[in-house]
């Protein structure tokens, strides 16, 4: 039996999600179909986070166990060959010991959301950020994103369909800044992210950033650990999984993102 950990980058317009569902076509179902069609084996596959439907990823974790111990190279080239239709990419193939767990052995994970601000609407980057045409105080949104940093009951900020049974979570991270052209750029680093957490987070600064919420407000709405008292919820287009780090990941700044 050998493990290999998987870094995959795909896009999620027309997948339900991360995960396995039955209600469509997921990007793990996806990815343990090719390993069959190399391999010949009936697999499940590990990921280091479950993004919804729509969500993108360039820097997504897996792992999965094989029969037999492929050269690294070949899972990776053998496995893109069965992607070849599919908008998934595995960019590396790693041989890892059997202790390795793509999710439970995460120390980091990052991600990016990329709002798209300008008066007319995207044309190449539909579908992979969202629009918003009012300008927005970047400053403004970055001073309030400080509010959210450290340890808190974030309960505000998650779906009502959220799993997790604590709420509680430590946000290492929360950045807001120019990005290139008319992209606003939103990183946020954690070990681990509440369901919609993000995307909560990204509508919650919009407000800022438009001068209809203050940073008092966002603290009004964190204290407040209510679902209802959270901005609007933004939409899947713009959030990618960028990276995830383990035990001997080197530290950086700034995750990579496309474009």
């Amino acid at each position: 039996m050998a493990r290999y950990k998987l870094t995959v980058e795909y896009d999620g317009t027309p997948y339900c999600g991360w995960q396995r569902q039955a209600n469509g076509l997921s990007v793990q179902e996806v990815i343990e179909t090719g390993i069959q069609g190399f391999s010949s084996e009936t697999v499940t596959l590990f990921g280091a986070g479950r993004t919804d439907a729509g969500v993108h990823a360039t820097g997504q974790v897996a792992h999965v166990d094989l029969q037999r111990d492929w050269p690294e190279d070949t899972v990776r080239d053998a496995l893109n060959a069965h992607l070849r239709d599919e908008l998934v990419s595995i960019l590396s193939a790693e041989r890892v010991s059997d202790g390795f767990d793509a999710r439970f052995s995460a120390r980091k994970r990052w991600y990016l959301y990329r709002i798209f601000n300008r008066r007319a609407p995207p044309a190449v980057a539909r579908g992979k950020v969202w629009w918003v045409w009012r300008d927005l105080d970047i400053a403004a949104m970055n001073d309030a994103a400080q509010a959210l940093v450290g340890t808190h009951d974030f309960n505000t900020f998650r779906s009502t369909h959220c799993q997790a049974k604590n709420p509680i979570r430590t946000l290492e991270q929360l950045t807001v800044s120019k990005g290139s052209g008319d992209e606003v750029h939103i990183v946020a680093m954690a070990q681990s992210f509440l369901h919609n957490q993000i995307r909560s987070f990204a509508g919650t600064l919009k407000l800022v950033g438009e001068h209809r919420w203050t940073r008092a407000d966002v603290v009004s709405a964190l204290d407040a650990r209510d679902r209802t008292r959270c901005g609007p919820v933004a939409p899947p287009d713009g959030l990618y999984l960028t990276q995830v780090d383990y035990g001997d990941a080197p530290k950086r700044t700034l995750p990579p993102y496309p474009g």
